[in-house]
Parts: structure tokens; sequence; C-alpha cells
């Protein structure tokens, strides 16, 4: 675990650096965004990827003013969502996103690598995303979809969600929730080939400090999960309260 958390912050310092020069030397048109967070879990798709652990994570990305971007994401794993140690999963991003009016068009590829797993885990997503205010709430509809491929069991997979957010007037909460369904029969896709994924919970924010505490959960059967995943069974998607802090820079 302390291994692997160092990498993680390894990774964000290697990162920074470089993105810090390019934003001196290029013009206003590049902007440089990241995160750092520590989560009492990590949950991707309402499973837990550590076994129930914490985990550290931090992230990168840096814009065009055109609307393309590049980023890296990084968290440590445990149990089940290390594939069988104490490993990290690295994410690649490029993207492109354009605002039309009031609503916020988002697409591009991740690529996730889990280095030092020793098999073949890593994986393509190619994703879209439409943001937009629904009244008071701020909606965003997005789908993910894996092509083909041996390493999440030579099936496709695709991912729906829905995520809705109501910040209350004059405090510095926002109420959240949201809906997944993933289907095509990967790994990805749990023992049945689909599922429901789901939470609800809130934000509070402090200058660049986020807080959120959500329950989480899924609709996998304890009896299919038990015998899917090698370690942690049903513990690892069954419902869970899951706080994370984040700080924004």
């Amino acid at each position: 675990m302390f291994k692997t958390i160092a990498a993680v912050l390894a990774l964000s310092t290697a990162v920074v650096a470089p993105a810090a020069y390019a934003d001196e030397a290029e013009s206003s048109d590049i902007t440089i965004t990241g995160n750092v967070s520590l989560t009492s879990q990590y949950r991707l798709r309402g499973i837990s990827q550590t076994d129930e652990d914490i985990a550290l994570q931090g992230g990168i990305t840096i814009a065009h003013s055109s609307g393309f971007y590049v980023g890296t994401w990084a968290s440590n794993l445990a149990g089940q969502g290390s594939f069988g140690g104490d490993n990290l999963e690295l994410d690649l991003i490029a993207g492109y996103t354009k605002a039309v009016g009031g609503v916020t068009l988002d697409g591009g590829v991740i690529y996730y690598v889990y280095p030092g797993t020793g098999g073949d885990f890593n994986y393509i997503d190619i994703y879209g995303a439409v943001s937009l205010p629904l009244g008071p709430v701020n909606t965003k509809v997005s789908a993910y979809y894996a092509p083909k491929d041996k390493s999440i069991g030579d099936k496709d997979n695709l991912w729906v969600s829905g995520d809705f957010a109501f910040p209350i007037k004059e405090t510095p909460i926002t109420l959240k929730a949201h809906v997944g369904y993933t289907s095509g029969g990967s790994a990805l896709a749990g023992p049945s080939g689909h599922y429901l994924d789901y939470a609800a919970g809130a934000d509070l924010a402090f200058k660049n400090l986020t807080l959120n505490v959500s329950y989480i959960d899924t609709n996998i059967k304890k009896t299919g999960a038990n015998a899917f995943y090698a370690i942690g069974g049903h513990d690892i998607v069954d419902g869970a309260v899951v706080a994370t802090l984040t700080a924004a820079f």
C-alpha cells in the first residue's frame, strides 16, 4: 500500500513539473488543472477497487482554448481491484469538449494501464457525455464503450450513466445522485454480464477543498459475487458509505 501511494505522489510530481513549465512558456490558451484526493475506498462503477481500503488519488489535465485536452489520473489499488497485488491504476486521457448554448459536449478516449500486475489487464474506453442544466439541477449523461479485448474477457463493454447535482443556494452544499448500467458480458460487467450501480450523497466545499460523502451500491447478487470475485466477494459490490476529500489546484 505505502509503496503504491508513494508511486502516485511521484507520478503527480513528475506530471506537474513539466506542465507548470509549459504553462509559463505557452500563451494563456493553455489551462492546467489538477486534484489530489484521499478516499475511504476507491469504487469504480460501484465496485471497490481497493478491497474496501483507503486510496490516494491524483490527476492533471492540460486543456487548450480550442477544446482539446490531455490528462492523466492515478490511484493505488488493493484486493480484487489490484488484479492480484498491491498495484496502481494509471489512466491516460485525451478528449475534446465544447459548449453549445447551455449544453456542454465532451468526448474522448481513456487508456487504463495497470503497472506491475504481471498480466495484460490494460484496456481502452471511448466516451461521450452531454451536460446541461435542468432547472436547478445540473445533469450529465455519459456513455463509455470498451471494444472487445482479451484483457476484459474477449467481449466488449458498455457503461451508461446519469449524474445529477443540486446546489443548495447560499450554502457550500451540493446534493448529488448517480445511476449507471453496465452491459456487454465482459469481465467488467460482473457475474451476470450486466448490473446497475447507484449512489446518493453530498459535497461540502470550502475554498479549494471538497468533502464528498456518498452511499454507493450495486444490484449484483451475493451468490454470484462470491463466486465471481476471487477476493472480497460480495463485500466489494455491496452498499457502503464512502468519504472523499479532494483538493483542487
